[in-house]
């Protein structure tokens, strides 16, 4: 799904103008970049949370030459589903037990902020 398409499922289902959508995903998707870029979660119930992680500078390999090389430390962004989410991909009802689990889970990680 782009960007585009988006915009078109709240211009279809919301009934927002086609500019009124097209200004509130963006806004979303710079609030979500914003809040990545300084180094905080974001967490979307339902969905997953991302996350960005600092990896350490280590030794690769040119896979052409076989000379090793020193790869710079880097941030990477990573992405976890939520039970919710990772249930329905594989046509799954949540149990209450997974989601007791997963408020305890969700209430202990916004408490440790």
């Amino acid at each position: 799904m782009t960007k585009a398409e988006i915009v078109e499922q709240i211009y279809e289902q919301v009934g927002f103008s086609k500019k009124e959508s097209a200004e509130l995903v963006e806004k979303v998707f710079e609030a979500i970049k914003e809040t990545l870029a300084d180094g905080e979660k974001v967490k979307i119930s339902g969905f997953g949370n991302f996350v960005v992680r600092d990896k350490n500078s280590r030794k690769g390999r040119n896979p052409q030459t076989g000379q090793e090389i020193l790869l710079d430390a880097r941030k990477v962004l990573t992405f976890k589903p939520s039970l919710v989410l990772k249930n329905m991909l594989n046509d799954r009802p949540v149990t209450e037990v997974e989601a007791d689990e997963a408020r305890a889970l969700a209430n202990s990680e916004a408490g440790g902020r």
